[in-house]
């Protein structure tokens, strides 16, 4: 499964298959895996710790099948665009002048990083008791974690 697909790509860059690439397919699949890699080390790991979730174990591995999937397409977009997609389209001058794709390039990495961010604060979908469904309790913020005393 993805999280993006080339139609989401060309509802925030509706050019992108003008310029001699015809699909990005395996580009949605390597961004997936970097999403997922982020998602283990920014949001799993921290919320396993502090035991955030109910049931939760601090030895317990992410279950990637766990989570809503359609919640990660947007920042999936950009991480296609910003590290795979784009930099196939750009010229790489020997100047250091930077194309029309390096300048869209950075404008997509500093989107991924926000989008990113926002996923973390407003809370990851995860579908703890494996029963289909996301209840409000598993939807976890780690920065609504409390410091007990």
């Amino acid at each position: 499964m993805v999280m993006s697909t080339d139609d989401d790509l060309i509802k925030y860059q509706p050019d992108i298959l003008n310029y001699g690439i015809d699909e990005f397919t395996d580009e949605h699949t390597k961004a997936r895996e970097d999403v997922l890699r982020k998602l283990r080390s920014e949001w799993w790991n921290k919320a396993k710790t502090y035991n955030a979730f109910p049931g939760n174990s601090k030895y317990a591995e992410m279950d990637e099948t766990k989570l809503t999937e359609a919640q990660f397409t947007r920042v999936a977009v950009f991480r296609v665009l910003a590290e795979y997609a784009l930099p196939q389209l750009t010229k790489w001058n020997a100047d250091g002048d930077e194309d029309k794709f390096q300048v869209m390039m950075k404008h997509y990495q500093n989107r991924y990083k926000t989008e990113f961010a926002e996923l973390l604060l407003d809370g990851i979908e995860y579908d703890f008791d494996d029963d289909g469904t996301v209840q409000d309790d598993e939807r976890g913020s780690i920065h609504s974690v409390r410091m007990v005393r």
